[in-house]
């Protein structure tokens, strides 16, 4: 029997496959441009209007590339836009949210202890803070405020560290650094989408127009540019985040996140400097480690974590824990998985619960009730290796329990 779980499962599969190869597709092109642009140097009997140009050789061919400062005197028949990556990336990550987050709303975005909301605020607070970082971050870039990069950068790393705690206000440990991980990639893409190439398309049309192309539309997309530089391994940092319950689960969340983007400055500092030819601050690394401790010893200041009452249950978990073979899926999960998924794991070598999930009573094992189905019930990824020795009339007892609950 097909259920509708079984096909969510596989359009998140597939939507995060797409994401993940537009997304590498992005940021190799965006670093590699970075590294060339930064790499390039005056050329000797170079056509007028060339500001740098540079050799590489790969795959056996060698490449001979030119940069124009503003744009040559003459379009080319054939002019490559590199834009699709970051749209693609943004619409697959945000059909991510989609399907993850809002359609498991109760079971990934919404935390009772944190803050218990009401699907349909939980969604719009995810949707508008995307929609309102935009555009206060677009209007400030455009202020006299913004005429000072480096003021600027400043000011935005203060108001993602606001961010990074507001999130963890109103959401699960789990969403909060995802959304604040999606909160600073659409400003990314839309930096792309709103600015970068508008003003490219701008000088392009003076140029078929034959007029001479302002250069402060150049000047304002290196701007944005440099702020997509800079901010590009945080966010990869902050996607991949929900799989370490260490980063997530701490009571320090907010912090190590934002910790987590100065690491993002001093690594991208070493490789724009090294790759601009003026020198190899190796001291970033040092700083890189010490703020990378620093991260790991917050994930260690969790603080005591707190009972679920089950009658405070969000009303999807309580349909679980009252429907039919509930009794009998708790005896399995607690005889089978609880010896890991414990505040404190009983099985050697597990130090903490994988992926934060605590199945020590009847609430909390309702309240997963998704993660074990498909974990264990659809596919028998869970126990691993099968250590606690799952027998198949369990896992049946388990999708009947849990058909029974969404079913009814």
């Amino acid at each position: 029997m097909l259920d509708y779980t079984f096909w969510l499962e596989w359009a998140q599969f597939a939507v995060r496959w797409l994401h993940v190869i537009t997304a590498i597709a992005w940021i190799g092109s965006s670093f590699y441009f970075i590294a060339l642009d930064l790499g390039l140097r005056p050329e000797e009997g170079a056509p007028k209007g060339v500001h740098g140009a540079a050799w590489q050789v790969h795959g056996g061919g060698f490449y001979h590339i030119q940069k124009y400062l503003v744009a040559p005197e003459r379009m080319p028949a054939d002019l490559t836009w590199f834009k699709w990556e970051s749209y693609m990336t943004w619409v697959s990550g945000f059909a991510m949210l989609v399907l993850v987050y809002w359609a498991g709303a109760q079971f990934y975005l919404i935390d009772p202890s944190v803050a218990d909301l009401p699907v349909w605020l939980a969604i719009a607070i995810s949707l508008g803070s995307l929609t309102i970082g935009w555009i206060a971050y677009d209007l400030i870039c455009k202020s006299r405020f913004g005429d000072d990069n480096t003021r600027l950068m400043l000011f935005l790393y203060v108001v993602l560290v606001v961010m990074a705690w507001g999130y963890t206000q109103v959401f699960s440990g789990r969403a909060a650094l995802l959304h604040l991980g999606a909160f600073t990639a659409t400003i990314m893409s839309a930096n792309v989408f709103f600015i970068i190439i508008p003003n490219q398309k701008i000088v392009v049309a003076d140029l078929m127009a034959g007029r001479a192309p302002d250069p402060k539309y150049g000047k304002i997309a290196k701007q944005r540019s440099t702020h997509n530089n800079y901010l590009t391994l945080p966010v990869l940092f902050l996607m991949l985040s929900n799989h370490y319950p260490l980063a997530f689960a701490s009571e320090w969340n907010w912090l190590i996140a934002s910790l987590v983007f100065l690491m993002g400055v001093t690594i991208r500092h070493f490789f724009n400097t090294h790759h601009a030819h003026k020198g190899t601050p190796w001291w970033t690394w040092g700083v890189t480690a010490v703020l990378f401790a620093l991260i790991v010893w917050l994930s260690s200041l969790t603080g005591p974590q707190e009972e679920m009452d089950e009658a405070a249950l969000p009303p999807a978990a309580q349909r679980f824990a009252e429907a039919p073979g509930f009794e009998a899926v708790t005896d399995i999960v607690m005889g089978r998985c609880s010896m890991c998924h414990a505040a404190e794991p009983g099985f050697d070598g597990i130090g903490r619960a994988p992926n934060a999930v605590h199945l020590e009573t009847p609430a909390q094992i309702a309240n997963a009730a998704h993660q074990i189905y498909v974990q264990s019930g659809l596919t028998h990824a869970m126990p691993p290796a099968n250590l606690s020795f799952m027998e198949p009339d369990e896992r049946a007892q388990i999708r009947t329990w849990y058909r029974a609950a969404t079913e009814g």
